[in-house]
């Protein structure tokens, strides 16, 4: 399954969004930002590069990185060792999966939610 960039949670051209989360208990197992860093790592190879695609500090990228790998089964990141050879970072198989199905979950919930937002859009207040 390949991941394709969707709405990933972000406003459309009119300001509308529908953002999914995935809750594990009190924690956020994958929402649209860890998605998106999912993507990042796939696209750069990198928890830092990705991270500062997303003007996030290294440190805050890893902590994402280690709850979504605590929360599935299995890691969803797979990252070596830093240092003079470099360390560098993949997604695992689990991984591919369940970013490719988080993207897919995000296009489905807004094209169901579509004529409602644009209902609801119509009833807020300028």
């Amino acid at each position: 399954m390949t991941a394709k960039p969707v709405n990933r949670g972000k406003a459309n051209s009119t300001g509308e969004a529908i953002r999914l989360r995935l809750m594990l208990g009190g924690e956020i197992a994958l929402g649209p930002g860890k998605a998106d860093l999912l993507q990042g790592i796939r696209e750069t190879g990198s928890i830092a590069a990705a991270g500062r695609r997303l003007n996030m500090s290294y440190k805050r990228a890893w902590l994402l990185v280690d709850t979504m790998n605590r929360c599935f089964a299995t890691p969803l990141v797979s990252a070596g060792s830093g240092g003079k050879t470099g360390g560098g970072a993949s997604l695992t198989a689990l991984g591919e999966d369940v970013l490719a199905r988080f993207r897919s979950m995000e296009a489905a919930a807004a094209k169901a939610c579509a004529a409602d937002l644009k209902a609801l859009k119509a009833k807020l207040g300028k």
